[in-house]
């Protein structure tokens, strides 16, 4: 399972809003299980590949990027719409995620960070038994 929470994120789009006039996304993602892993899309266009950081620390991951453009000398802005600076966005891992076997890939603008679900906790067949072996029953349970 994959949760997201960031505390500070309503703060930031309101101080986008009040300093741009608009309302984005830094870092849009897109997030969705696919067989027996999560994919995650990270729109990054314009970033160097080199700034991306992807960093996972126990059940967070980390995803960081860097985009900045300035203006040559006697050029003469005439719209400068695009954030640049340091951007972050972390995403909490359930347990059930393999954070060993995390990969990452970065192709047109687009961060892909897969996540394979740990085989501990991947969907299993459990066998039933019949009514008379004990051990089948967990414990406190009435076999009735």
């Amino acid at each position: 399972m994959l949760m997201r929470f960031d505390p500070f994120r309503g703060l930031d789009r309101l101080a986008q809003v009040a300093a741009t006039g608009f309302r984005s996304s830094v870092m849009p993602m897109d997030a969705y299980r696919h067989g027996d892993e999560f994919v995650i899309h990270v729109d990054l266009p314009g970033v160097d590949p080199a700034s991306i950081d992807v960093i996972v620390d126990q059940n967070v991951l980390t995803v960081s990027a860097r985009r900045s453009w300035t203006p040559g000398d006697g050029d003469e802005v005439i719209a400068s719409e695009r954030p640049q600076g340091s951007f972050t966005r972390q995403l909490f891992l359930g347990d059930g995620l393999d954070a060993d076997g995390v990969t990452a890939s970065y192709e047109h603008g687009v961060l892909i960070v897969t996540l394979p679900v740990s085989e501990k906790v991947a969907p299993h067949r459990v066998e039933v038994r019949m009514g008379g072996e004990r051990e089948a029953i967990g414990a406190g349970a009435s076999p009735d």
